[in-house]
């Protein structure tokens, strides 16, 4: 099936709704959107679009739509998805999110860290959120989304981004993370069991690249030279038996997150099929189709 909407950027995930069980239904929460920071510290200057989207997906589903105004992107969550749609109403899920986006004074000023997980729990159905310090080091678009840092791979286990590089600045963020979640439990008590995937070693911008893009004010400017975000195997695509993983051109973490993923989803065909440089092309694809 086939919907049609007019957006202002492909990252459909970040401005979709997500699924949750409201008022004893499967109804969709349409979160607000303000382009990951707002007028000043946005990644671009208009959005109208974009706030319509999760609209547009709920109503051509037949889904209830519960609009929210609290803003919260897709990838700014992951739910381990334990007991879905089975225990409803005794919520044992748990959730995982960065300090550095939810918390950021870009999205909700006016809440505090308590209000934010009571308004998670509330609408996502989760008994738990484990909060994360920062997400992937220069994933300054998001603010530090958890998508390219930290995944469930089902209820009890967490695939982390990881380096073993101690010059690279992700080397610090890794390392706070796997602290934070060796020493918490999810929602049911369980010790998180914690598997590690290396990141890609670091991508510029080349000039070709940037010359592709349009530089008009509207968005934030991609330089060459610029370090590239998201360059992260986490940020994966999961389909019916399937993985799509990201491939950057370093041949030697690229199979090793090939290796990771087949062992991490045993049931799954994991695909490496699509190779770019450009991490925003697995990206674009991923939004694109969850």
């Amino acid at each position: 099936m086939s919907i049609f909407a007019t957006i202002d950027k492909f990252v459909i995930r970040d401005n979709k709704s997500s699924l949750g069980n409201l008022e004893r239904m499967l109804a969709g929460i349409d979160w607000n959107f303000n382009s990951y920071g707002g007028i000043n510290e946005g990644c671009y200057k208009d959005w109208s679009l974009d706030i319509h989207a999760a609209r547009k997906i709920l109503e051509v589903e037949r889904v209830p739509r519960f609009p929210h105004s609290t803003i919260l992107e897709g990838g700014a969550i992951h739910v381990d998805g334990e007991d879905l749609f089975i225990n409803c109403f005794l919520p044992s899920r748990t959730c995982l999110t960065t300090e550095e986006c939810l918390l950021n004074k870009n999205r909700n000023l006016h809440l505090t860290k308590e209000q934010v997980e009571d308004e998670l729990k509330a609408y996502l159905g989760v008994k738990k959120i484990i909060w994360l310090p920062h997400g992937l080091f220069g994933d300054d678009d998001t603010n530090g989304h958890i998508d390219n840092l930290c995944c469930f791979v089902k209820p009890g286990a967490a695939l982390l981004s990881w380096t073993n590089d101690e010059s690279d600045p992700q080397y610090e963020r890794s390392v706070e993370a796997f602290s934070v979640l060796s020493h918490v439990t999810d929602a049911k008590g369980r010790k998180l069991e914690i598997i590690k995937l290396h990141v890609p070693g670091p991508l510029y911008m080349t000039d070709e690249e940037a010359a592709g893009l349009i530089q008009n004010g509207e968005a934030k400017p991609r330089l060459p030279g610029s370090r590239i975000a998201a360059s992260s195997y986490v940020n994966f695509y999961i389909a019916n038996g399937g993985i799509i993983t990201p491939q950057f051109g370093d041949q030697k973490w690229d199979d090793e997150a090939v290796r990771v993923l087949s062992l991490a989803f045993p049931d799954h065909e994991v695909s490496d099929s699509i190779n770019s440089l450009l991490p925003g092309y697995i990206y674009m694809f991923y939004n694109l189709h969850s």
